[in-house]
């Protein structure tokens, strides 16, 4: 068993789980979304695209990109948080929990594509 492969399988998919976990609930109610869930998702998504940053394959290219869409709408969610509370001080109304929520759905995407990917390429890895 390489190590290696299992820590980088382990921490996709732990990527989209606790994104997952961020994004199930009611769209509009914030009492379902906490921020720190929110920053464990962007935590384990960072991690996850530092490590595909090693693969020169095609398919290794194609995680990269997954893995940095499923960042880039995870920063901009904790951005509308933060840009509604601390600047606007408008506060989590149910639009701005459902536009938080929608863009970490957005990354649940992204994962779900980067699972997938993984998933095809073992079973076509050949021994």
């Amino acid at each position: 068993m390489n190590l290696e492969k299992v820590i980088f399988a382990f921490t996709i998919i732990l990527a989209l789980t606790v994104n997952f976990g961020f994004f199930i609930g009611e769209i509009d109610n914030p009492a379902h979304h906490h921020v720190y869930e929110l920053y464990a998702a962007i935590f384990v998504n960072a991690v996850a695209t530092i490590l595909k940053f090693g693969d020169r394959s095609h398919i290794g290219a194609v995680l990269l990109a997954t893995s940095l869409v499923a960042v880039i709408q995870l920063v901009t969610a904790a951005g509308v948080w933060g840009y509604a509370v601390h600047v606007a001080e408008i506060g989590l109304t149910s639009t701005v929990m459902a536009s938080i929520v929608s863009l970490s759905g957005g990354a649940v995407v992204a994962n779900t594509v980067s699972v997938a990917l993984l998933t095809v390429e073992i079973v076509l890895l050949r021994r």
